[in-house]
């Protein structure tokens, strides 16, 4: 039997590449989202979309007890309507190392689900990119941090799992670009904070959205409010 892959899947643009990514190298890719009690909670619908498109097993898992309450978790919170160039220092968006968390559950629940064979390692899919991790916004999206997590799963698995961050060194609009490749359905992907109706538009994410479709001159199908 061949290895397998764990994708960390929100429904976002990021996370709906690196799956794709993983579907091409690896024959069974299984999918994983994490509820950590974000006010955008609609983005694991998106997540179950692209799944159920192409019959993939789609794991949710809770963590939403052991995070603290910040702005993608407070719905009182307001949230900035800025772009992240405009933002200086730590992101009014970071919450406090919740890759670190989220990847802590992927691990162990992809160890405790690997499958009965001889092979020995396999993989487990990240979505981080260059822009989040400029000028340490996101500290936990930072290749120094990726390289130290995926050491400690590495030895923490019993050599078993490898993680895999394929859009590390990547802008936002490369990543647009390598996800028209692959053929991601775009529809299908959600990034806006509100977690209204539509994208509203105005936030940090829908900002960045709206300029990597057209950096990378495709076409966006999204529906904004603004």
């Amino acid at each position: 039997m061949t290895s397998k892959a764990f994708a960390l899947l929100s429904g976002g643009v990021d996370s709906t590449t690196a799956l794709y990514i993983a579907m091409e190298q690896f024959a069974h890719v299984e999918a994983i989202s994490i509820d950590y009690g974000q006010r955008h909670k609609k983005e694991i619908e998106y997540a179950k979309k692209t799944c159920a498109k192409f019959n993939l097993k789609h794991t949710i898992l809770p963590i939403s007890g052991i995070v603290p309450k910040t702005m993608l978790t407070d719905t009182n919170a307001q949230i900035p309507n800025v772009s992240y160039d405009e933002i200086k220092g730590v992101s009014p968006t970071y919450v406090p190392f919740r890759n670190g968390l989220m990847l802590a559950a992927l691990a162990s629940y992809a160890s405790g689900n690997l499958p009965d064979d001889i092979v020995e390692e396999h993989a487990l899919f990240f979505g981080a990119h260059a822009e989040d991790a400029k000028n340490w916004a996101y500290p936990d999206c930072t290749p120094e941090w990726i390289g130290a997590m995926g050491n400690a799963i590495f030895i923490g698995s019993y050599y078993r799992l490898r993680l895999h961050a394929p859009l590390m060194w990547m802008r936002k609009d490369e990543i647009i670009s390598r996800g028209e490749h692959a053929g991601v359905d775009w529809v299908n992907t959600w990034s806006c904070y509100a977690g209204g109706e539509h994208h509203c538009g105005t936030c940090p994410t829908c900002k960045a959205r709206k300029q990597a479709f057209l950096q990378a001159d495709v076409t966006d199908p999204t529906v904004y409010e603004n």
